[in-house]
């Protein structure tokens, strides 16, 4: 990832969006693999994915502060170029085994249903979570929703 290639993309963000702020917001890319970037990352620019979900486990073990209502992130592909701000809208915690059906179907992946996501999501904290105590079937699960502020080249 360039710093020199993030802070361009947030400067072409906040000469086309008004009231964006100075300071530049964190950059991460969608999954564990360059694939997962890249295919989630144009989910994201389709308008399919309006949503995503995340380990409060792995949040525990990195350290890193839960996502907030009103943050900024920059979503980048996978080789690490920036492609899109996000605004995150709302964010729940919910153990695995009662995330709702609507969560899985703005999550956008395969089929969009409930069953899918508990099988993608199970297989993914199987294997790429960051801290040893992977997945459980109750395992609390930050249910994030966003809108696509700025996709694709920077442009609004």
């Amino acid at each position: 990832m360039s710093a020199d290639a993030i802070a361009e993309f947030w400067q072409r963000c906040r000469a086309d969006v008004a009231g964006l702020p100075e300071e530049t917001p964190s950059a991460w890319a969608f999954g564990a693999t360059r694939e997962h970037a890249d295919g989630l990352l144009e989910l994201v620019l389709a308008g399919t994915k309006t949503a995503t979900a995340s380990s409060v486990w792995d949040y525990e073990f990195s350290g890193d502060a839960l996502p907030q209502a009103g943050e900024l992130s920059i979503i980048l592909d996978g080789m690490g170029a920036p492609r899109a701000l996000i605004e995150t809208t709302d964010v729940v915690v919910v153990p695995f085994d009662e995330v709702a059906a609507a969560h899985a179907f703005a999550e956008g992946e395969r089929d969009r249903t409930l069953s899918s996501w508990r099988e993608v999501h199970k297989r993914y904290w199987t294997e790429h979570s960051e801290g040893p105590r992977g997945y459980e079937p109750d395992m609390p699960v930050v249910c994030e929703s966003f809108r696509l502020i700025v996709g694709g080249d920077g442009s609004s």
